[in-house]
């Protein structure tokens, strides 16, 4: 059962497998050699900063499944890196503007927020910044980061997708029943909703209330923020939310979402403008990718004291080392590294989560606290999504600090065991026997017979018996009671904002900020930042990856996802659910979240 949708799709996608290995591996070769003789040189003056959203930004440079697909010569750089840079080239004399290029990838909130904040304060500096879409038009969230720009341009063509915040959520409960799988689910927390999927076929109450009131949050300072840089009152952004007012980019214009409709062309020739060039000369651009690459060069290597800064991000697993993942083994090696070398004096764990395995998060929350053991600080950092396991690792640090539209909380835990029974017996013609010397000798479950009452008196009071660690983990390390904690736990979701009122973060901020405050409670001054997990190089990546027993598993979610990416989503947390069978989970339930 485990296997199951990687059966079907290895039935459809088996055929180009191999045809896909070997291009990959010759397209990665011709990239490394064309990249061995490529020299971006020194940042000219008069130069544009460039930033383009067309892959899904991980925490950290390459800390992302698709790095390994990723043979040029230019990184899928980190938001942590991309900021870094836009701040940087604030005060960079040779840096006159930022020329913004964007599109309908999509953005979490809170990243999207950090990325404008970013792009305000580099207007701040009196440097212009100007923002465009192509012919497909602005995604929602890109727009709510071109919304910051002092010009906002369209392609002719082009639509602003502005449409207000929503939730979908697919239920697999009569599916499953037609074809004689019964799922028994066991959880702790009445808002703990990841198993509902599975056992109704609507949201419970619980579930929607708490959905609308953290996407009612979100959309409120998504609005405001807007309204601040476009001169457009909260109401009427609704009002044109309601009426999709961005559809065409006349209707854009008219409603004052966007300043100027363009072609590309026509856009760079404003660029020149700007820059005070002729209509000829050649804009000296540069990505951010390229100028993150040419002040990585000026690090401060000297220190003394270091600042470890661990990136958590993806889904808690158990396992090896997987590139935006949360694996056991991987992360706990990472941490006792960091614990033995003398000179890191505090550790920043940035966290984008939204949990997973309960038992591979107490194991990173118990690595965590023996670093604070040996007098090293620990801070955590809440990205987009910081939530149950992911809250739980972050528990137990000296301070946690989160964004304003973190979605984080999510304290709960739930099980999920499918019987198949009815589908080997009727459907498949498949019967099972047993021998036993004593009543559980085969296990406390089978998923080939029905759960007696006995049994899952048993299985929830191992779900309950978790909960209520969770519930003493947090409690210790929030210095509240239990009984406050559960008042706010119950699997609820929150934001960030919400968080930091009822107790379960300390400040609001971002990394930056995060680890100013761990050097502050660490008293220290000289430092530098080193920053973990390690990325290899994609070609040693994918080829470890395609030698391993899961090589094929790695394509095939590679293909899903780039051909048929609108399923990729649904399909694998389908998948996800089939294989939490006898592994308690802490795990925020699938949103279907639509920025």
């Amino acid at each position: 059962m485990k296997s199951f949708i990687k059966i079907v799709l290895g039935s459809c996608l088996g055929v180009i497998v191999a045809t896909l290995v070997v291009g990959l591996i010759l397209s990665g070769i011709g990239a490394a050699m064309f990249a061995s003789d490529s020299d971006q040189g020194s940042i000219k003056a008069n130069s544009v900063l460039q930033l383009s959203l067309k892959d899904n930004i991980p925490q950290k440079t390459g800390n992302t499944e698709e790095a390994m697909f990723n043979f040029s010569d230019e990184p899928i750089i980190g938001q942590f890196d991309m900021i870094q840079a836009i701040e940087a080239a604030a005060e960079d004399k040779n840096i006159k503007g930022l020329y913004l290029t964007l599109g309908s990838k999509g953005v979490a909130s809170a990243k999207a927020q950090d990325i404008r904040n970013a792009i305000i304060s580099f207007k701040e500096s009196g440097k212009f910044v100007y923002a465009y879409c192509g012919n497909y038009g602005y995604g929602q969230s890109e727009y709510y980061i071109a919304s910051a720009a002092d010009k906002v341009f369209i392609h002719p063509l082009g639509a602003v997708d502005f449409r207000g915040f929503g939730s979908e959520i697919p239920f697999f409960k009569d599916m499953l029943d037609k074809i004689g799988v019964k799922m028994a689910t066991f959880y702790a927390g009445k808002y703990k909703g990841a198993t509902e999927p599975l056992r109704l076929n609507k949201m419970s109450d619980e579930n929607r209330l708490q959905i609308k009131t953290y996407l009612s949050a979100l959309y409120e300072s998504f609005l405001n923020d807007i309204g601040s840089s476009r001169d457009l009152s909260r109401n009427r952004l609704s009002a044109l939310a309601s009426e999709l007012g961005g559809r065409t980019a006349e209707m854009a214009l008219e409603n004052g979402l966007v300043d100027e409709i363009k072609y590309a062309d026509e856009v760079l020739d404003a660029l020149r403008e700007a820059l005070d060039l002729d209509e000829d000369e050649k804009i000296p651009l540069i990505s951010v990718v390229d100028y993150h690459k040419e002040r990585d060069k000026d690090r401060n290597l000297g220190s003394n004291a270091k600042v470890a800064v661990l990136y958590a991000e993806g889904e808690i697993r158990a396992g090896k080392e997987t590139y935006g993942m949360i694996t056991d083994q991987h992360y706990v090696d990472m941490i006792r590294k960091i614990g033995k070398d003398d000179k890191v004096k505090a550790v920043v764990i940035r966290i984008n989560s939204p949990g997973g395995d309960a038992f591979v998060s107490d194991e990173i929350w118990r690595e965590l606290e023996l670093l604070q053991e040996k007098d090293i600080t620990v801070v955590a950092s809440m990205a987009d999504i910081a939530a149950s396991g992911g809250y739980y690792i972050a528990c137990g640090a000296d301070e946690i600090i989160a964004e304003a539209n973190t979605i984080t909380g999510s304290i709960g835990v739930f099980g999920v065991i499918p019987n198949v029974q009815e589908l080997m017996n009727d459907k498949l013609g498949i019967h099972m026997d047993t021998v036993k010397t004593e009543r559980y000798a085969t296990g406390v479950v089978s998923s080939f017979y029905p759960i007696g009452k006995d049994e899952a008196k048993l299985i929830q009071e191992s779900i309950d018996r978790i909960y209520r660690i969770f519930l003493d983990r947090v409690a210790e390390g929030r210095q509240m009671s239990i009984d406050d904690v559960h008042e706010i736990a119950q699997g609820r979701i929150w934001t960030g904002a919400k968080a930091k009122e009822i107790g379960l973060v300390d400040r609001l901020g971002d990394l930056d900020y995060a680890i100013a405050r761990a050097v502050e409670i660490a008293e220290i001054e000289d430092y530098r930042i080193t920053e973990y997990p390690r990325i290899k190089d994609p070609m040693q990546k994918l080829l470890e990856e395609l030698t391993s027993s899961k090589g094929s598993t790695v394509l095939q979610d590679r293909l899903l996802k780039t051909y048929f990416p609108s399923s990729a989503a649904l399909l694998m947390e389908f998948e996800q659910l089939l294989n939490q069978s006898n592994r308690p989970m802490a795990r925020l339930p699938f949103a279907g979240l639509q920025y």
